[in-house]
């Protein structure tokens, strides 16, 4: 029989599965907590007896993160970490310091499937999604590891969170647990590239987390080349889910825009851009595009990225260029892990 990963449990559902085993409720209480301290063994839950963690050990799993490599900047403090899972798999995780606190950002899938010409971390496709507990695990040691308290999350890692909507979901429950880490839901950030239907489907959760859309190209003809899910959800389609996302949640979405030289950073694009975002409640976040030795793309120059920025503001889109944390350790998604896997390490 498979065994039931605990981690991915609510504290109710916890409760429940051990009034099963005839165990008395107050046992729930010491294991989630000590599951939220991020431990890796049941061995580890030093005030229950033995017996107790012999009977967990054979029902139940705990499936944390185990840190492969640890890479830190020189420049910024942020933390660069490549984890490996249960099954010997590998995932990136982030932790960044701001004015306002820690915030990480966390990998949804094993690779992705969305082939986007210009990110790293679908170049090998899909091997698996993560499940809720994996998510958690990232947020836990990070903290753990860094001796912080995490304030934000944003679901930007490794892969396309809402292609793994039903565990994102359960993260986002587990995340925000009074009982757990107690991260509330309106410092939480889940990004897309554009899947329209699972950004309803969001919508309909009733959960305040603010959503992210991966936009890159004010255009179908540009966005087409760079991004294969336009094909399914064109920028017409993808731009009228988002409005009706903040009709709904009345919460500010947040489009990313990669800022690739001569590709999208033209003056036309700019004013193409803000007309199709006028009157959305929304920001603009420019992210000039990090090179990718599987492409050919380079970013613009510094003047180049002001000059785009400007005019946005100018025709009323409220709109920043993205301070570049870690770039001297291979911060971007899909970076690490590629270059570790080269390696054979």
């Amino acid at each position: 029989m498979e065994k039931i990963d605990i981690k991915s449990l609510s504290f109710t559902e916890l409760e429940e599965k051990l009034k099963e085993l005839s165990l008395p409720k107050f046992r729930a209480k010491q294991i989630y907590s000590w599951l939220r301290k991020g431990v890796e063994s049941f061995d580890e839950m030093s005030n229950l007896p033995k017996s107790l963690r012999e009977i967990l050990y054979n029902i139940f799993d705990i499936r944390g993160v185990k840190i492969k490599k640890r890479l830190e900047s020189r420049v910024d403090n942020t933390v660069k970490y490549l984890y490996e899972l249960y099954d010997g798999e590998c995932i990136e995780s982030v932790v960044m310091q701001y004015h306002h606190g820690y915030t990480v950002c966390i990998s949804t899938q094993v690779g992705c499937r969305m082939g986007c010409s210009f990110c790293a971390s679908g170049i090998d496709g899909l091997i698996r999604n993560l499940s809720a507990s994996e998510m958690l695990a990232q947020v836990e040691m990070a903290g753990k590891d860094n001796g912080v308290r995490i304030s934000n999350v944003v679901l930007m890692g490794m892969g396309e969170p809402l292609d793994n909507f039903e565990n994102v979901v359960r993260f986002l429950q587990l995340v925000s647990d009074e009982e757990g880490v107690n991260i509330g839901l309106r410092h939480i950030s889940v990004s897309t590239s554009g899947l329209v239907p699972k950004i309803y489907d969001l919508m309909e959760t009733g959960y305040p987390v603010t959503l992210s859309i991966s936009l890159h190209a004010p255009t179908n003809e540009i966005r087409n080349k760079i991004m294969k899910v336009n094909h399914a959800y064109p920028v017409e389609t993808l731009l009228k889910a988002c409005s009706e996302y903040t009709k709904n949640t009345r919460r500010r979405i947040s489009f990313e825009y990669a800022l690739i030289s001569g590709v999208n950073d033209t003056d036309e694009c700019a004013d193409i851009l803000a007309k199709k975002l006028k009157g959305m409640l929304c920001h603009l976040n420019l992210i000039p595009a990090n090179p990718v030795k599987e492409n050919s793309f380079s970013r613009p120059n510094d003047n180049k990225v002001q000059r785009f920025c400007e005019l946005m503001k100018s025709k009323g889109i409220n709109t920043t260029v993205r301070r570049t944390l870690g770039g001297d350790i291979d911060a971007s998604c899909g970076q690490l892990r590629r270059k570790s896997k080269e390696e054979g390490s």
